[in-house]
């Protein structure tokens, strides 16, 4: 992976992600943008329910904002393509895409911060979570095309 600091993670859509008209339903590229997040913290090393257990820090999603481009359809294979904008103190800013066969699909802007678990009140991120952030994703990737972050496919 040329840029560490992008990740990339491979979704199917299945029936129960389209809606009557046979495309994923709008609010589904959420769930697809939360799974790659989630995947992508997992790749740097962080383990998010050991970080509530431990330290009593979770993930919130403060704001989002997402534009549609083209539809996806029952068994599409979409590629989620995420990087980090910003990195603060208690919240991360990501822009995330999907993609299927060099074609955006969607893009969003998600702020996340990070909360005391107890409180949901605003709490910093613990020294080794913003170390491995920045660190970026160190495991292997799914097998696969790469698809550039902003249009057309990488070799």
């Amino acid at each position: 992976m040329s840029n560490p600091s992008i990740f990339e993670w491979p979704i199917r859509v299945y029936y129960e992600d389209t809606d009557a008209g046979g495309i994923v339903f709008y609010a589904n590229y959420l769930k697809f943008f939360e799974r790659a997040r989630t995947e992508w913290l997992r790749a740097c090393g962080i383990d998010q329910q050991r970080l509530a257990e431990a330290d009593g820090i979770v993930f919130v999603v403060k704001r989002t904002s997402v534009d549609y481009s083209a539809p996806a359809r029952l068994d599409d294979m979409i590629r989620v393509v995420s990087r980090i904008e910003r990195l603060g103190r208690a919240s991360v800013d990501f822009h995330q895409e999907a993609w299927r066969d060099g074609v955006l699909l969607a893009s969003g802007e998600i702020r996340v911060a990070s909360v005391d678990r107890a409180s949901i009140r605003p709490a910093g991120i613990p020294a080794a979570v913003l170390d491995g952030l920045r660190r970026g994703p160190h495991a292997t990737q799914p097998a696969g095309e790469r698809i550039a972050p902003h249009g057309g496919r990488e070799p």
